[in-house]
């Protein structure tokens, strides 16, 4: 009988240095795999090459987003401060209740704007500020330049979603029937106020700039084979144990 050989409880024989040898071929092959794979992660001038065009093509993309985010709020706020202004300084009750309808409709728009942040606006700040001296810091950097350019075209297709609409249409029904009902005016001015509210929420849905979708989408075409999310300082490993009887072995990645 072979030395190695071992007769099991069911007469027949195994051999366990034979077998602990084919296990351990087999993940020296697995482990000279995964180096390959590892070695197919980008470069670092690669990653250096990524995050100078997502801080361009959010640097490019800014300046419409601050206007159409500054310039909706400014104007929500001056109809408020206005309408106030003017429902303190007039006596006719009609007139009042326009106003003060219509200061408290312009209210809530300023409050959209301020809840819901212009993320395209804000992310080439955020990005310019990070660090990047060190392979590691510019890996980080560009996991999160990734997170905030994908970021920023969801908030502009958030920003068109069928859900806006639908807030801004409730919001807009509500006043014409406070016209209507709560007023105790016609239906038509009821109607009237609808449609006028539904005009400016809806320019203001429509006028939302949409570059931030069509870069990223360039983006992640230009970059097809998967956006970097490295490893930082973790090292594969592969640990053996001999102990009587049997091999252990562990792979730590």
């Amino acid at each position: 009988m072979h030395p190695q050989a071992r007769l099991n409880h069911n007469g027949t024989y195994r051999s366990s240095g034979s077998t602990a040898i084919s296990v351990l071929f087999l993940l020296i092959f697995l482990f000279q795999f995964l180096q390959l794979s590892a070695q197919e992660k980008i470069t670092d001038s690669a990653v250096t090459e990524r995050i100078q065009y997502i801080q361009k093509m959010l640097d490019q993309g800014k300046p419409k987003a601050d206007l159409w985010w500054n310039g909706w709020l400014y104007g929500y706020t001056a109809a408020t401060v206005g309408q106030g202004i003017i429902f303190l300084s007039n006596d006719k009750l009609s007139n009042r209740q326009d106003m003060v309808l219509g200061a408290a409709t312009a209210l809530i728009g300023v409050a959209g704007q301020l809840l819901t942040p212009m993320t395209p606006g804000q992310a080439p700040a955020k990005l310019a500020l990070l660090g990047g001296d060190t392979p590691e810091e510019r890996i980080l950097k560009l996991k999160i330049a990734e997170e905030l350019f994908e970021a920023s075209a969801k908030r502009e297709k958030d920003g068109r979603s069928w859900q806006m609409h639908a807030a801004s249409g409730v919001v807009n029904l509500g006043g014409g029937l406070i016209t209507w009902l709560g007023f105790k005016r016609s239906l038509g001015a009821g109607v009237a106020n609808f449609a006028l509210n539904t005009v400016i929420t809806e320019a203001q849905i429509w006028s939302q700039p949409r570059r931030a979708i069509k870069d990223y989408k360039n983006y992640c075409e230009k970059y097809r084979y998967g956006l970097a999310y490295l490893p930082h300082t973790q090292q594969t490993r592969l640990l053996l144990n001999a102990f009587p009887g049997g091999l252990a072995v562990r792979l730590l990645f």
